[in-house]
């Protein structure tokens, strides 16, 4: 059955609770010896599919390791949007979201401790993807690289980097490149940046809602797409094609235990267990399977075949990190604001 016909998994969990800083030694000592009926991961739109097997195949591995029945559950939306719904009371479990500051949003609010980048390996990140271009079959557009995104005769479908955090991949990706077509000239950056989004016709508060107005609307010339999206598309369809641009992003999405909530559920085991199994072996797998680019090199090996050859950057080296692009692009009057009227 094609993903965007099987009916999607939308949790929401809204309980008022008066978090203020992060768990106790205590609080943990308790996380070790209580049992774990439930258990929730909110991650960020594209994830559906990927943590639908990951859940299903740790299930069975939990059990065997401590002999508890848990129901793994999912909550899946913008990342943005689903930062604040932690924040607002969703008691998740640990979050696996599309990038770093939205974490860092949600341990700014207590909730999280404020080193968490630092409790897994490759900065919390297991798994990487990256942005290129979802267009028709046959290119009819002719859609090459970002500059045609820019032409009056091109359509563009992409989420809304004030709620997605696919988006603000994309607005970087986009960005960098007319930084470094422009020499840096800022005033022409910007300007390609909001002929850019002059051109989109559909600005979904998610990545998995932009994918289904350009799939199923039938909306746009081109989707600027998670590379993991796009291919998803292309195993259930084939009407569609992938362009990789010149230049683009390495999207690195975060995951984290929610600290306050897996000392107050007692569930701090699972929770580590889950996320660590996120690195092993099979664990890349899965993610590779799902069109996740794995961190583990044999497992990359194995799969790199399905994953386009990109000339990539980071945000680090761009931008200066995610704190930094965050105040200067998507807070309130940042350049996304000046640049985007309609």
């Amino acid at each position: 059955m094609k993903w965007w016909k099987t009916a999607s998994v939308a949790l929401g969990i809204l309980t008022a609770i008066g978090f203020a800083g992060c768990g106790s030694e205590q609080a943990a000592s308790n996380a070790d010896s209580k049992g774990a009926g439930e258990f929730l991961n909110v991650s960020y739109d594209p994830t559906r599919e990927f943590y639908a097997e990951f859940n299903q195949v740790f299930t069975g591995e939990w059990k065997k390791e401590s002999g508890q029945d848990v129901e793994f559950r999912q909550s899946n939306g913008g990342s943005g949007k689903q930062a604040r719904s932690v924040i607002e009371g969703l008691e998740a479990d640990v979050v696996t979201l599309a990038l770093a500051y939205d974490v860092d949003e949600i341990a700014q609010a207590g909730l999280i401790d404020k080193d968490w980048l630092k409790k897994f390996p490759d900065n919390s990140a297991p798994y990487t993807s990256t942005i290129v271009f979802l267009v028709r079959k046959g290119n009819p557009k002719n859609i090459h690289d970002w500059d045609d995104l820019v032409r009056d005769d091109v359509k563009i479908v992409t989420p809304n980097p004030k709620t997605s955090g696919g988006a603000r991949w994309n607005y970087l990706a986009a960005w960098e490149y007319a930084r470094q077509k422009f020499n840096g000239d800022e005033t022409q950056v910007k300007g390609f940046i909001k002929k850019l989004f002059q051109n989109v016709v559909a600005l979904d508060s998610g990545a998995r809602g932009a994918t289904t107005s350009f799939v199923q609307r039938g909306q746009g010339d081109v989707l600027i797409a998670w590379e993991n999206e796009a291919l998803i598309t292309l195993k259930d369809s084939p009407d569609y094609e992938i362009v990789a641009p010149s230049l683009s992003i390495l999207a690195e999405p975060s995951v984290a235990v929610v600290d306050k909530v897996v000392d107050k559920k007692g569930t701090r085991k699972v929770a580590e267990a889950y996320i660590n199994y996120l690195y092993s072996e099979n664990g890349q797998e899965i993610a590779a399977k799902n069109f996740y680019r794995p961190r583990n090199k044999a497992v990359f090996e194995k799969y790199k075949g399905q994953f386009p050859e990109l000339k990539l950057f980071t945000i680090d080296d761009a931008f200066g990190g995610w704190t930094k692009a965050q105040k200067e692009h998507f807070a309130d009057g940042g350049t996304f604001d000046q640049i985007y009227q309609k």
